[in-house]
C-alpha cells in the first residue's frame, strides 16, 4: 500500500493527512473515527501492546507512545504533547521522579519570571491572587449606598457621594500604581482591619449626618428634581410657584440624599434634567421662568390655594352626568363663570403690576391685542362698558384647551383629566350625531377648496379625532371645541388669530378656530345662554376672563332695556374689528345664511351704541369653593401691599403659603 493511500482525509477541509496525525495539519480538526484496529493503522503488530509498541519501528525509535491518547512523543519529553499525560505509569514509588522537574530553583524560568518587573512580563498566579485580595480589601465603602469604590475614586461611582478625607481609607493602604508595584504584604491584614474599623466608625457618624441632612433638606426643591426625571409636573410647578429659582444647581449633599447617580449629578439644574430626560413640556415651562427668556414665575389662584383647587376639581367631577337616549353625550349640572375680583383695582399700582405679571399670559395677550387686534379693540366695550378681557396663563402642553375651559368656568386647570375623559366618552358614545354634522361641515370646506375625500378617508380622520380626545397631552381640534360646548351646555366664543405664523413672522397657514361654537345638537331649553370666551394664538388656547364690574357702571350701559342682571354682566363682541360677524362653526347647509338669528336663539344678543353686536355674559355669585380660593389668592397680594406701605418696609418673601398637596401647579 502506497504512502498516499494510507493518508486520511479531513472531514472539514479535505486535507490529506499522514496516518500518524491525530489532528488535521491544516485546520486542526479531529481525526475521523474509524472502526479499524488502531494498531493496524500505525503499522503496529497486534501482539505488541506495550508502552513502547510503535517505538519498535525504525521511524519511531527513541519515541514513546502515550497510554492515554496513543500519541507518539519524543523520548526527551516527559509529558504527552497531545493530552498532557505523564510518561509511563505513575505510582507511589516513582511519583518523585515525575514531580522532580517541576521544582522551582533559583535559575528556573518560573523564578526568573517572578523576579522580572510587572510591566515587562505578565504577573504570576500567586501575584494575581495577592493583588485581587489586596484590591478587594482596600476599597472604600460609600456611607450612603455602601458601594465599594476603588481607592482612587474621588466620589462614589454608584450614587455620586463625595466623602471627606476621614471617610476614606488612609493613603498607606491604597493600591499602588503599576510603576510602584512593590507592596509590603506583611502588614496587609493589619491595614485591612484598621481600614475596616475606621469605615465602621465613619459609617455610624455619616449615617447620623445623612439623617440630619434629610431633615434639613429643601424637599420642595428635591421633589422638583425627581418630578423632572419622572415626568411629573406637580412638584416642579409647586417649586416654581413658591418662588423657587429654576437655575438652582444640585450640591453634593443633595445628590447624596437623592441617591440616584444614574440620574443626578452635582451642578445639574432642572433645565439640565429636562433636556437629559427629554421632558419637552417641562423644559418649556422652565425656560419661561428664567430671567430674560419670557414670562416670570406664575402664581395663579390654584397655586396659592392648592387644597381648595383640588376640592374644586373633585366637585366638578361630581357634577358630570351621563345622558341616555338618542344622544348619549355627558353634561354638567353647574354653570359658573370665572372673573377676576373687582378688589384688584384697590391694590397699589406696583402690586397690581406684579399680580398681572404672575397671573396673565403676556405673550398671548400681546398677540391678541396687536394689529390686527382680535380682543379689546373697541374702546366702547373696554372702557365704557368695563368688558376688557384678560388672557390667563395656563400649561403649555396639549391640554391647554381643556385647561382654558376649566379656568373660564371654575378658575382651575383640568389637572386630573376629568374633562378630557368626559370629552372622549361623549364623542365615542355620541358619534351617531357628531359624525354626520362634522362630515357635512368638513365636506363643505373641502368642496370650497375643490377637493373631495373617499368614505374610508372620512372614517380614518374621524378615528384619529377620537384618538386625540382620549390621549392626555395631545392637541385638540375644532370638533373638540364643538363637543365641549355640548358638555358645558353653553356657547363657546373663540377669539383667535387668523393666520398661524412662525417664529420669524412667516405665515404658515390659516387658523380656523376663531368663531362661535353652539351646542346645536342639544335642545335650547337644556342649555344656558351665557357664553364663555377663549383666546387662540399660535397653537395655544387661553381663557379670556373679565374683571367684575362695579355698580357704578349702571349709567354706562347701552340704551337697550335689559334688566337688573346687567349690573353683573359684561359684553362679548360677536364681530371682528372690521364689523364682520364671527363665523358659527358646524352649521348645516340649511342653517347657512341666517347666522345672526341663530346667535339670538342661543345667546342674549344686543347692539351697543356704536353698532357692535355683543353677547351678554352674566356673572353670578361665585361658588363657595371658588370664592374661598380667590379670597386666599387676593390675601397674598394684600399682605404684600401692607408690607410695601408700612413705615418700615420689609422685603417681600418668596413663599407666603403652603405649596404642599395636590395642585394644578404649572
Amino acid at each position: 500500500m502506497s504512502e498516499s493511500e494510507k493518508k486520511w482525509s479531513c472531514e472539514y477541509c479535505t486535507y490529506e493527512n499522514y496516518p500518524s496525525a491525530l489532528k488535521c495539519t491544516m485546520c486542526r480538526g479531529p481525526r475521523p473515527f474509524m472502526s479499524e484496529d488502531i494498531y493496524s493503522l500505525h503499522d503496529i503488530d497486534d501482539k505488541s501492546n506495550t508502552a513502547a509498541g510503535p517505538c519498535d519501528n525504525k521511524s519511531n525509535r527513541g519515541k514513546w507512545q502515550c497510554q492515554t491518547c496513543t500519541f507518539i512523543n519524543p523520548s526527551k519529553e516527559q509529558i504527552c504533547g497531545q493530552c498532557g499525560a505523564l510518561v509511563g505509569n505513575i505510582t507511589a514509588s516513582n511519583l518523585h521522579e515525575h514531580i522532580q522537574p517541576l521544582k522551582i530553583t533559583q535559575h528556573s524560568d518560573l523564578a526568573q519570571s517572578l523576579s522580572q518587573p510587572r510591566n515587562n512580563s505578565p504577573p504570576s498566579s500567586l501575584t494575581n491572587v495577592e493583588n485581587t485580595r489586596r484590591m478587594t480589601l482596600e476599597k472604600w465603602s460609600c456611607m450612603v449606598c455602601t458601594y465599594e469604590n476603588w481607592p482612587r475614586a474621588n466620589k462614589c461611582s454608584m450614587c455620586g457621594f463625595v466623602p471627606n478625607n476621614s471617610q476614606r481609607p488612609p493613603s498607606s493602604s491604597r493600591i499602588m500604581s503599576p510603576s510602584n508595584h512593590n507592596v509590603n504584604l506583611e502588614n496587609q491584614d493589619d491595614l485591612y482591619r484598621s481600614s475596616a474599623n475606621i469605615m465602621d466608625e465613619n459609617n455610624c457618624d455619616a449615617e447620623r449626618k445623612l439623617r440630619a441632612l434629610r431633615r434639613n433638606a429643601d424637599w420642595n426643591w428635591l421633589n422638583a428634581c425627581i418630578g423632572v426625571i419622572e415626568g411629573n409636573p406637580i412638584p416642579v410647578e409647586q417649586y416654581l410657584s413658591s418662588g423657587g429659582d429654576p437655575a438652582r444647581t444640585l450640591t453634593a449633599s443633595e445628590v447624596a440624599i437623592l441617591n440616584r447617580s444614574s440620574a443626578f449629578d452635582v451642578g445639574h439644574t432642572l433645565v439640565h434634567l429636562a433636556i437629559r430626560f427629554q421632558r419637552e413640556d417641562l423644559l418649556a415651562v422652565l425656560l419661561s421662568q428664567i430671567e430674560g427668556s419670557g414670562s416670570g414665575v406664575k402664581r395663579v389662584p390654584s397655586y396659592v390655594a392648592p387644597d381648595i383647587a383640588a376640592d374644586i376639581r373633585r366637585y366638578f367631577a361630581s357634577t358630570i352626568r351621563h345622558r341616555k337616549g338618542n344622544f348619549p353625550c355627558s353634561f354638567v349640572t353647574d354653570f359658573p363663570t370665572f372673573a377676576l375680583p373687582a378688589e384688584v383695582d384697590e391694590l397699589p399700582a406696583p402690586i397690581q403690576e406684579q399680580l398681572f405679571n404672575e397671573l396673565l399670559d403676556k405673550d398671548a395677550q400681546d398677540q391678541l391685542e396687536t394689529d390686527p387686534a382680535v380682543i379689546n379693540w373697541s374702546l366702547e366695550l373696554t372702557a365704557r362698558l368695563g368688558s376688557r378681557l384678560y388672557a390667563l396663563w395656563n400649561r403649555s402642553a396639549g391640554d391647554c384647551l381643556l385647561d382654558s375651559v376649566m379656568q373660564a368656568t371654575w378658575g382651575v386647570f383640568d389637572r386630573d383629566n376629568h374633562l378630557r375623559r368626559t370629552l372622549a366618552e361623549s364623542l365615542n358614545q355620541g358619534s351617531n350625531l357628531f359624525y354626520p354634522r362634522w362630515k357635512e361641515y368638513e365636506a363643505s370646506h373641502a368642496s370650497f377648496l375643490q377637493y373631495s375625500l373617499e368614505e374610508e378617508q372620512w372614517e380614518e380622520d374621524w378615528t384619529s379625532l377620537l384618538s386625540l380626545a382620549s390621549q392626555p397631552g395631545t392637541s385638540l381640534q375644532q370638533l373638540h371645541v364643538f363637543a365641549l360646548a355640548h358638555i358645558l351646555r353653553r356657547p363657546i366664543i373663540v377669539y383667535g388669530v387668523k393666520y398661524v405664523k412662525s417664529f420669524r413672522g412667516e405665515t404658515l397657514g390659516y387658523a380656523r378656530f376663531e368663531g362661535v361654537y353652539l351646542p346645536l345638537l342639544c335642545e335650547q331649553s337644556f342649555c344656558v345662554r351665557t357664553p364663555i370666551s377663549l383666546g387662540y394664538t399660535r397653537g395655544h388656547f387661553s381663557a379670556l376672563v373679565p374683571m367684575e364690574p362695579y355698580s357704578r357702571l349702571e349709567s354706562r350701559l347701552p340704551k337697550n332695556n335689559l334688566g337688573t342682571d346687567q349690573l353683573q354682566s359684561i359684553f362679548l363682541p360677536l364681530m371682528d374689528r372690521d364689523r364682520k360677524l364671527l363665523p358659527i362653526h358646524f352649521l348645516t347647509e340649511s342653517e347657512i345664511g341666517r347666522e345672526e338669528s341663530i346667535l339670538r336663539q342661543w345667546m342674549d344678543v344686543c347692539e351697543s351704541e356704536g353698532g357692535i353686536l355683543v353677547a351678554q355674559q352674566l356673572l353670578h355669585k361665585r361658588p363657595l369653593l371658588v370664592a374661598q380660593m380667590v379670597e386666599e389668592w387676593l390675601n397674598h397680594y394684600r399682605r404684600l401691599a401692607q408690607m410695601t406701605s408700612a413705615p418700615f418696609s420689609r422685603p417681600i418673601p418668596t413663599q407666603d403659603y403652603s405649596s404642599e398637596g395636590d395642585t394644578d401647579d404649572e
